[in-house]
């Protein structure tokens, strides 16, 4: 075989199916994006609708426990952060996302997320 007529071969082989092969190495990705989202994105943004509903709905005079274990009854509510008395005369300003939930119920914010 001449170097002329290597590539008049290769033309009467065919080119070989392309198709087939792009399908098969794009198709574990899909899989594992698949897998992916609904094992931990769908989760995650269910997780964080829900709180943000609970943080929606507080109101003045919920008793409320923080993140950081303070426990103590909400006085004032602000676009982004609300005021808890947590002892006679003592207020303190937080941000909202720092409220864990209800004081006596599970916090809505899990330590664990994957609890």
């Amino acid at each position: 075989m001449t170097p002329l007529s290597a590539p008049l071969t290769l033309v009467a082989m065919g080119a070989p199916d392309s198709n087939q092969s792009v399908l098969t190495l794009l198709l574990p990705w899909v899989l594992i994006f698949a897998i992916f989202y609904f094992v931990i994105l769908l989760p995650m943004k269910r997780r964080q609708k829900k709180v943000q509903q609970f943080l929606d709905a507080l109101k003045v005079g919920d008793r409320v426990v923080t993140t950081s274990g303070i426990y103590g009854t909400i006085t004032k509510i602000a676009d982004r952060s609300v005021k808890v008395q947590i002892a006679d005369k003592v207020h303190i300003e937080l941000s909202k996302a720092a409220i864990a939930g209800y004081q006596g119920q599970d916090p809505v914010v899990a330590d664990n997320p994957q609890a």
